[in-house]
């Protein structure tokens, strides 16, 4: 279990990790939010397209690891059975169809009406215009050795991308790697096809410089010392009375010193993805995926938002790619899309003070 030690500030990696008995706000620091890039990794692979779909005005590209395309989840017939049969339908495709690959005889997933579906979603103003999408820069990521989610799926997601308007130029794959389900850090090491917690696979590759390279362009040396402070903040004020939102109390977000001190840093949000969050796996994601590095020297805050586990429907801590808060999951007012949208906004905001 994640403990919260008063005052006590330890140094991992490159990031300084600040937990305090209460979590702190998150800081008003005037951030570029126009500039916001995605991430994720397996459930937050899918959040990441969710959230990038949703808010495409803002969103200038994401990076899908170990993930699907959008919506993918989501049953055909779904929407004319109880709520109880309807999740329970969701849940079943989302295994067999959006992870294993199972369904492929019966056309899940179908990157044809995956579009149609997000365009239909952006007719009646449910997400941002699909036509957002063309200026975005999207990279996408499969582990040979991935024992969780099927190769096929991944590329799936690409095809959508694809046919919502993304010139290929702009979709970047990943190298190809013997890495298992896991977001991929450096240095090499034995562990890198393993699929299990706390899913960071060290294959040699720097897997974060690579993603936001390709969304921001040519990046500046990553840093060697850290020169900003990862903290936790509390996420409840994001939530506002939305009890289904199933978002965690605390989540995390790095800021460079720089970012602190003048305003118009971008934002960079990274989705974890199931038992990553720190009740299962420690500081492992927010630590060990190495985005700090290249957020010091980058003018990049990385903002960590956190899943709540919850024994019920929602075991494991994934972020909702089926629909457990609810059935507009894949929209704007999904309680997760829009919480973690605010707390983009309130980065924005400029401090009083």
């Amino acid at each position: 279990m994640f403990q919260l030690i008063a005052g006590l500030t330890l140094a991992f990696a490159t990031a300084t990790v600040v937990h305090a008995a209460e979590p702190v706000p998150l800081p008003a620091l005037g951030a570029d939010a126009t500039q916001t890039s995605v991430s994720g990794i397996s459930s937050g692979a899918y959040m990441a397209g969710q959230y990038q779909f949703a808010h495409s005005s803002s969103v200038i590209g994401a990076a899908i690891i170990a993930g699907g395309p959008y919506g993918c989840a989501e049953a055909m017939y779904g929407s004319f059975l109880p709520a109880p049969a309807r999740l329970a339908m969701n849940a079943s495709q989302s295994i067999n169809g959006c992870m294993l690959a199972t369904l492929q005889w019966y056309g899940i997933p179908d990157a044809a009406g995956l579009a149609e579906r997000a365009r239909s979603l952006a007719a009646d103003a449910r997400i941002d215009p699909i036509a957002n999408l063309k200026s975005h820069r999207v990279y996408l990521f499969s582990g040979g050795s991935d024992a969780i989610v099927a190769h096929d799926v991944v590329v799936a997601a690409a095809e959508v991308y694809l046919r919502v308007g993304v010139p290929k130029i702009q979709i970047k794959t990943g190298p190809n790697l013997p890495a298992g389900h896991g977001f991929v850090a450096e240095p090499k090491s034995a562990d890198c096809e393993r699929s299990a917690k706390p899913f960071i696979v060290n294959c040699g590759y720097d897997q974060a410089g690579d993603l936001l390279a390709h969304i921001y362009g040519p990046l500046l040396p990553k840093s060697a010392i850290s020169a900003g402070t990862l903290s936790e903040f509390d996420q409840r004020p994001f939530t506002k009375d939305e009890s289904t939102a199933g978002l965690a109390d605390t989540g995390s977000v790095y800021v460079p010193n720089a970012c602190r001190e003048t305003p118009g840093c971008r934002i960079h949000i990274a989705f974890h993805g199931c038992q990553q969050n720190r009740n299962a796996s420690g500081d492992a994601f927010v630590v060990g995926t190495g985005f700090a590095a290249w957020a010091d020297t980058n003018r990049l805050i990385i903002l960590f938002p956190e899943a709540r586990a919850d024994a019920l429907v929602n075991p494991l801590g994934c972020w909702d790619w089926w629909g457990y808060t609810g059935f507009d999951y894949l929209t704007r007012a999904a309680p997760q899309i829009a919480a973690v949208n605010r707390m983009a906004e309130h980065l924005a905001k400029r401090s009083q003070l």
